[in-house]
């Protein structure tokens, strides 16, 4: 386990010695990339920029709150919807999709270095990640993602060697609040993994609305690893007496350490039925819900 009173004073001068003049940082909001601000920050101080891309593939009210915790730490946002959707329209395949996202990102940051003249990018990514990737897992968008060629002097990762329960350890010894230190993990390439398929607008707000639900319905009660839900296809269904061709909604809640494996969380028939029926009366276009069971492995946590 990290010894955080030696990890944070180790951190800030690596990145003392890393950056050299301005730099920004992908902050999405989640326990990684808000560790790594705070660090940076008392690093560099205004050397540093947090961005935080608007994707239109982020949870429901994500952008607003992120607005309002980070609103005294020069906080930049950019609006890319259109852009990140444009970038993953007609993709089917998943390891695509990670790799449309993760070139958009860096584009994106590249521009906004430019109009800061920023030479430094500073990413969260943590040991995991990097792991999955080098095996051949998955692609994260912070790492097997990104394009080949990017414009920066460097690519800064100030806990790429931690996994997950050590970067909340960091993260409440640097006083951040209590829903950023133990937020649920949320893929960097946000919705777009959570739609097996093609990814269009209106599945993402599908998704965006399944993914509230059962956040409301599991986190606070049962305290998941990570739970979440994500469109895994069509099915029949019946809606107000007619037939429908809807879509597939599955549910996955899982207990785990450090996500590199899992077990899916025994739940109460009750609540199963609860988040069933929200799901399918407030999201018309769904025609039925089901339950993951699935360890880690053979499955992963995420369905691509």
């Amino acid at each position: 386990m990290v010894k955080v009173d030696k990890f944070i004073p180790k951190a800030i001068e690596k990145i003392q010695t890393q950056i050299d003049g301005p730099a920004i940082i992908a902050l999405s909001g989640g326990v990684d990339s808000s560790v790594c601000a705070i660090l940076a920050h008392r690093a560099i101080g205004d050397k540093l920029t947090p961005i935080y891309i608007d994707t239109g593939l982020m949870r429901k009210g994500e952008t607003e709150r992120i607005k309002e915790i980070f609103a005294d730490m020069n906080l930049e946002v950019v609006d890319a919807k259109d852009r990140f959707l444009s970038a993953l329209a007609g993709i089917e395949d998943p390891e695509e999709k990670r790799k449309a996202v993760g070139e958009t990102f860096i584009r994106v940051f590249e521009e906004e270095a430019k109009l800061l003249q920023a030479e430094y990018l500073i990413q969260g990514t943590i040991y995991p990640d990097r792991i999955e990737s080098e095996g051949g897992i998955k692609s994260h968008h912070n790492v097997g993602g990104l394009p080949s060629v990017m414009d920066f002097k460097a690519i800064v990762e100030p806990i790429d060697d931690l996994y997950k329960d050590e970067v909340r350890e960091v993260a409440r010894a640097l006083e951040l609040p209590h829903e950023i230190s133990e937020r649920m993990p949320f893929p960097g390439p946000g919705l777009s993994v959570r739609i097996v398929g093609k990814v269009t607008e209106e599945l993402v707000e599908a998704v965006r609305e399944a993914n509230a639900i059962v956040e409301e319905e599991l986190v606070e009660q049962f305290q998941p690893w990570q739970t979440f839900a994500a469109i895994v296809g069509k099915g029949t269904g019946v809606k107000g007496d007619v037939r429908v061709h809807g879509w597939i909604v599955a549910v996955r809640a899982v207990g785990s350490r450090d996500g590199m494996t899992a077990e899916a969380m025994e739940l109460p028939w009750s609540v199963l039925r609860k988040i069933e029926s929200r799901i399918t009366a407030e999201i018309p276009s769904v025609a039925r819900v089901l339950y993951d069971l699935t360890p880690k492995p053979p499955a992963t946590i995420e369905f691509e």
